[in-house]
């Protein structure tokens, strides 16, 4: 063996350092691309992790003149932020949207290990007081993030 040949015990290490990495690299793309975690209503628990996005769905029907808000007491900034929202209109057969009855997405990020509660509120005028209305409806979430 010349003393420029890398070992077989070398070539190996080799590999699998970079087997290692393609399957890292891979993992985190799969990650990025596959979007936040969603929950829903009956998830009253969510763990999540410093820097993780996820998304709460909840029933919406935009017609009926009430939105969600995220209510008081507002949720520790320094563990949770609230990113943006989107409505998603339900679908029909086909795919179309449909009239009437969707949801509306609630997007946050997890900003650093903690606890925090977040309560969300059906409301038509959403002012003080607004719990109370006709119609309102509360979620409640604890949001632990590790």
């Amino acid at each position: 063996m010349e003393s420029g040949d890398i070992t077989r015990s070398s070539r190996a290490l080799v590999t699998v350092i970079a087997v290692a990495a393609l399957l890292i690299a891979v993992y985190t793309v799969v990650s990025e691309l596959s979007g936040p975690e969603v929950y829903g209503p009956g998830d009253t628990e969510i763990e999540v992790s410093a820097g993780d996005r996820f998304t709460i769905e909840v029933p919406d029907d935009p017609a009926d003149g009430q939105r969600w808000i995220v209510a008081a007491p507002r949720p520790d900034p320094a563990v949770l932020r609230a990113t943006g929202e989107e409505a998603a209109p339900a679908s029909a057969a086909g795919g179309q949207p449909s009239p009437g009855r969707g949801s509306r997405a609630l997007d946050f990020e997890a900003v650093h290990p903690g606890r925090t509660d977040l309560r969300l509120l059906r409301c038509r005028r959403c002012a003080t007081g607004a719990a109370d209305e006709p119609g309102a409806r509360a979620l409640n979430f604890r949001i632990t993030v590790d």
